[in-house]
């Protein structure tokens, strides 16, 4: 099972990328390169602002999404450093996750009533 980690890049034009990867430093340098996302084509240099551990891919997937819907002023935040933010997120996005888990119904222990 492999590790992963959201990202965030800052581009030239002051814009931040958000992306999810097994190997950081192997994707930045994608990146950096032209290859893999079209958004960045054109905007380089790239500067790695954020990188952070998520502990599986689901996970992974929800956290980028989450991170790119939010406004500008709080990714600056995590830009920054702002580890508080990130931790708020990711409680967050494991919350909604087990409200939306139902639970099993298991069957009734046998009583010993006789």
């Amino acid at each position: 099972m492999s590790d992963w980690h959201l990202y965030m890049l800052r581009c030239n034009d002051n814009s931040l990328y958000t992306g999810i990867t097994t190997d950081v430093e192997r994707r930045v340098d994608q990146h950096s390169r032209g290859d893999g996302a079209r958004y960045l084509r054109g905007r380089a240099p790239l500067t790695l602002v954020f990188t952070s551990f998520v502990l599986d891919h689901s996970d992974a997937l929800r956290m980028e999404r989450r991170v790119k819907s939010l406004p500008k002023q709080h990714k600056e935040r995590l830009a920054s450093g702002d580890l508080g933010l990130f931790t708020t997120l990711f409680e967050a996005m494991r919350q909604r996750q087990k409200s939306k888990e139902k639970p099993h119904d298991l069957p009734d222990e046998p009583t010993d009533e006789s």
